[in-house]
């Protein structure tokens, strides 16, 4: 029976090697001695929570592994003509299990990502990774979603400045206003300093209709979006009439001392080196800052290098800067985002490579459709 640590071993999974259990086919032996193991599941835990209506969440498991899965009662019975694929098997049904008796919801996100982690053989918990939350408003909690974005949420904690770089939708800005409004309610800071710079997707301020504020906005609203998923909306007016919570264009940065204050620079991709320098001495005592981008969909004029492309080479190794680096792997949106991006990811790697436009395309389709290990 595995051992299992004494915070866990009350609700956890009893875990069970059998050889030639009663209704297994011994034929399927594989020569060691295992010919199954077998999971009983806590009974306080409905089987529907754990493997989905209508197995759905079932399916999704059988899929990722090369191993049959049957189920009586609570009581699983996984077998593999790889041991080592069996007892993977056996550690997700127990990772589940745990997230499970923590109030962790599962559905097929967290079902995929218990399977990454397992897969990487990560040092982590699944268990642990998925259900620490960061902040719960009106019944939802935002809490890391995968082993990525927690090493992420780890990495603003311990460091005075955080870069999170990694492609959409792998909720870079979203968890660090998470962390911002997390530092506000428990006083660590006494104000929260949101900013992108004001240039995006080819325009220019000058040629957009109305007021310089009218104009600036826009660009201002994906912020604002997020902090109000986090606070009731008299409480964000509030902080907003109080100066607590402040939102301004980077532009608007310079020349000021950023003392007890959490600060969210988002869209890093877009700042010019000149202007990445100004932002990071900015930040005062007591103060922390979180820097986020996107190296890949930069919007600057053409011949104008990104701050965020080259602030690596300047900072790596310095005391209290940390890089965090998300993945494809760690896009929490649809299904087909993590398609989208690790398709445009092979291909930005096969164009680097010299490589003509149509073998670029060809790793392209490979990567969106799953193949060559895509």
């Amino acid at each position: 029976m595995a051992s299992l640590p004494a915070s866990t071993a009350r609700t956890a999974p009893t875990i069970a090697a059998a050889a030639g259990a009663e209704g297994d086919d011994p034929s399927r032996d594989n020569g060691n001695g295992v010919g199954a193991i077998k999971v009983l599941v806590p009974g306080e835990h409905a089987m529907v929570s754990l493997l989905g209506t209508r197995d759905e969440l079932l399916r999704t498991i059988e899929d990722a592994f090369h191993a049959s899965i049957h189920v009586r009662g609570n009581e699983i019975s996984i077998r593999s003509e790889d041991p080592a694929e069996t007892g993977r098997v056996a550690r997700l049904f127990e990772e589940l299990v745990l997230l499970l008796d923590r109030g962790h919801a599962i559905d097929r996100g967290t079902v995929r990502q218990t399977v990454r982690m397992i897969r990487d053989d990560a040092d982590e918990r699944p268990s642990e990774v998925l259900s620490e939350a960061l902040i719960t408003h009106r019944g939802r909690t935002i809490r890391a979603k995968t082993l990525g974005q927690k090493r992420y949420l780890d990495a603003i904690k311990d460091n005075t400045v955080t870069f999170g770089i990694g492609p959409a939708g792998t909720g870079k800005t979203y968890l660090a206003m998470g962390a911002a409004v997390q530092a506000l309610r428990a006083k660590q800071v006494n104000r929260l300093i949101l900013t992108r710079p004001a240039v995006e997707a080819g325009e220019r301020l000058g040629f957009l209709p109305g007021t310089l504020h009218e104009k600036i906005d826009p660009y201002l609203k994906p912020l604002w979006d997020a902090l109000h998923d986090m606070m009731e909306a008299d409480e964000l007016v509030n902080h907003v009439d109080r100066g607590t919570i402040e939102i301004a264009p980077l532009a608007y940065m310079r020349g000021r001392t950023l003392n007890d204050a959490f600060i969210v620079l988002d869209e890093a991709q877009n700042t010019s080196p000149e202007q990445m320098k100004m932002f990071l001495t900015r930040i005062g005592f007591n103060s922390k800052a979180v820097v986020t981008g996107d190296v890949s969909q930069v919007d600057l004029p053409s011949g104008t290098t990104s701050g965020l492309r080259i602030v690596g080479e300047i900072l790596e190794g310095i005391d209290g800067v940390a890089f965090a680096r998300l993945r494809s792997g760690d896009v929490v949106r649809h299904h087909i985002v993590q398609r989208i991006v690790e398709a445009y990811e092979a291909y930005d790697e096969a164009s680097g490579r010299g490589r003509d436009t149509a073998d670029a395309a060809d790793t392209v389709r490979d990567a969106a459709t799953g193949d060559g290990g895509g």
